[in-house]
């Protein structure tokens, strides 16, 4: 396969220069015209841990959240 793709590369050379031109314009325009998006939709884990102390009125309670790591 890769012994016919030579053959063809020797015999049009032409095609292969407009071929790889087309891929130095295409490419970076192609790169540019993709969309992106400034603030994308990430699901960070959350541990939330929520505990009342003793001697408090029930309607007083505290509640944490920590993001989860990988531990790297």
């Amino acid at each position: 396969m890769l012994v016919d793709v030579v053959g063809v590369a020797l015999k049009r050379p032409y095609t292969f220069v407009v071929m790889a031109l087309l891929m130095l314009v295409l490419g970076p325009l192609a790169a540019l015209r993709t969309p992106t998006d400034i603030f994308p939709e990430i699901r960070i884990p959350v541990i939330a841990v929520a505990w009342a102390y003793t001697g408090y009125h029930q309607t007083k309670w505290r509640v944490v959240s920590l993001p989860c790591t990988n531990g790297s």
